[in-house]
C-alpha cells in the first residue's frame, strides 16, 4: 500500500490527514504545534463532533515536500495521548 500511495503522489501536493481524537479543546493545538515543527504555516482544521460528543474528527490539509514528510507526520500525530485513529 505505501509503495503505491508513494507512487501515486507529485511532490510538492497537498495531503490531508483526518484524525478522530478525545473532544478536548487541546488535541487541535496539539496537532497543530506537531505539523508546525515540520512545516510551519497557517493551518485552518475542519472540525466535527461526534453524535455523542466524546470524539472529534479534524481533518487537516498539509503541503508535503516529499513522501518521509507524510510518514513522519503521521508517527508524531499517531503519538499524541487524546488522538485514537489517524488516517
Amino acid at each position: 500500500m505505501k509503495t503505491k500511495l508513494r507512487e501515486m503522489l507529485k511532490f510538492p501536493c497537498f495531503f490531508t490527514y483526518k484524525i478522530i481524537g478525545l473532544s478536548k479543546p487541546e488535541l487541535i493545538d496539539q496537532i497543530i504545534k506537531v505539523i508546525q515543527i515540520q512545516i510551519p504555516g497557517d493551518y485552518i482544521p475542519q472540525i466535527k463532533s461526534s453524535s455523542r460528543g466524546n470524539y472529534i474528527s479534524i481533518s487537516i490539509t498539509i503541503c508535503a515536500k516529499n513522501f518521509k514528510q507524510i510518514e513522519k507526520l503521521y508517527y508524531d500525530i499517531s503519538q499524541i495521548n487524546m488522538v485514537r485513529i489517524v488516517l
